[in-house]
């Protein structure tokens, strides 16, 4: 073996929340891993991002690496309100006297993914887990008994297993043969950030908007994190996304959609629109890669299932390669493999058909849909559940998917 080649049980592709949750459920397995990053230790991670946390995610966190969950709960937000307007008029507001329910784990946190990210990492030294920054994965080779890895400085890895988490842009997926199959959303959508006031703050509340007079007609959303707010924006289909999210027009939306004191309070700006894709398969021919999270799925982000339902990949990916890498037959630990493949797979397909669900009723132009709004937003007055309707539709269906599991997604 050369100085440049290196051994280690299980390699990770990517350090991002997946990634790093891979590493410290292994850990909790009691199985040695490290993880490979294409970027710099010093790597921007401006963005809110992934803010809200499920309370399945919470409690994995908790169990895999014990704090770690509790941390982000303590230094998070829990807001108590549901709000949502339609065209200027309010159809639905309820606060909760308790929003987090009664256990130790609320139901969920709002925090900034900057946050969760520096706890894992936190985590990670604490249980002497390694990221070896600036080492991008070029190519894959696998065989029946492990995984080749080569590294853009130069390296060489040797692993029994290999977890994908390198993202969207997947290079482990592409060299296993894998392709993303799926759709894309037809509007643009704008977010973001803008940081507190101290004074006259803001209602801590979730609002939607239909048709917010405020912003010429869209749908507006804001929700609360620890430290601001998530401001989104859905374009119209003739809207010119880079246009309407230059400083000058993100002024003036946030002027109007929250009040003057918040005008020059928006610290990140991002516009894109939405993939609905998952990958073909999960896992390579010799069953020796497994992929998690943004490198097995993109999921629109309404019902917040993309970096929780990746997260839920991560832990179940650790729990199949520690019993395969402790199987005594190749066929129980292709066994394992394939029964992880089997479950995220059909979680994956769920959470892309929920959020499509929500997708499509936020920017489809079906009449059903079209009508089922008017009409909910008319009765609102008069019936309590039409405007529960109109607040709960755009976030998807809130069952989880149809298999036995420690997290919801």
């Amino acid at each position: 073996m050369s100085d440049t080649s290196t051994d280690e049980p299980v390699l990770i592709a990517g350090a991002g929340p997946v990634g790093m949750t891979t590493a410290l459920a292994l850990h909790a397995r009691g199985v040695d891993a490290t993880i490979l990053e294409a970027e710099s230790a010093d790597r921007d991670r401006s963005g809110s991002r992934a803010i809200y946390v499920h309370g399945s995610t919470l409690r994995t966190l908790e169990r895999v690496h014990p704090g770690l969950g509790k941390r982000l709960v303590d230094d998070g937000v829990v807001w108590p309100t549901r709000h949502t307007r339609w065209r200027g008029k309010q159809v639905f507001r309820r606060t909760y006297d308790s929003p987090g329910g009664d256990g130790e784990i609320p139901h969920f946190t709002s925090i900034p993914q900057e946050w969760t990210e520096e706890y894992m990492h936190e985590a990670l030294d604490e249980a002497g887990v390694e990221i070896h920054w600036e080492a991008e994965v070029e190519s894959v080779e696998t065989t029946a008994d492990g995984v080749h890895v080569e590294t853009a400085d130069g390296r060489e890895w040797e692993g029994e297993y290999l977890v994908g988490a390198d993202g969207g842009g997947s290079t482990v997926r592409k060299e296993i043969g894998a392709e993303f199959e799926g759709s894309q959303s037809e509007n643009s959508f704008i977010i973001a950030d803008v940081e507190e006031v101290e004074e006259d703050p803001y209602p801590c509340e979730r609002l939607f908007h239909y048709d917010d007079p405020a912003a010429d007609g869209r749908n507006v959303m804001l929700v609360p994190f620890t430290g601001g707010w998530r401001l989104d924006i859905q374009c119209l289909p003739d809207d010119d996304p880079e246009e309407l999210s230059s400083d000058e027009r993100m002024r003036e939306f946030v002027s109007s959609v929250m009040g003057e004191r918040y005008a020059d309070n928006v610290t990140w700006v991002s516009s894109y629109k939405f993939l609905q894709v998952m990958a073909d398969t999960f896992v390579d021919d010799n069953r020796r890669v497994l992929l998690a999270g943004e490198a097995a799925h993109l999921l629109a982000p309404f019902g917040a299932r993309g970096m929780n339902s990746g997260i839920a990949d991560a832990d179940e990916a650790a729990s199949a390669i520690s019993v395969a890498v402790d199987a005594r037959t190749e066929a129980v630990a292709r066994d394992e493999v394939e029964l992880y493949a089997a479950r995220r797979e059909k979680a994956a397909q769920y959470n892309l058909e929920a959020a499509g669900q929500a997708l499509e009723y936020l920017q489809g132009d079906h009449p059903v849909p079209v009508l089922r709004k008017e009409v909910a937003a008319s009765l609102a007055d008069q019936f309590e559940v039409a405007g529960e309707y109109l607040d709960d539709a755009p976030y998807g269906p809130h069952g989880t998917p149809p298999i036995v599991s420690t997290g919801n997604y």
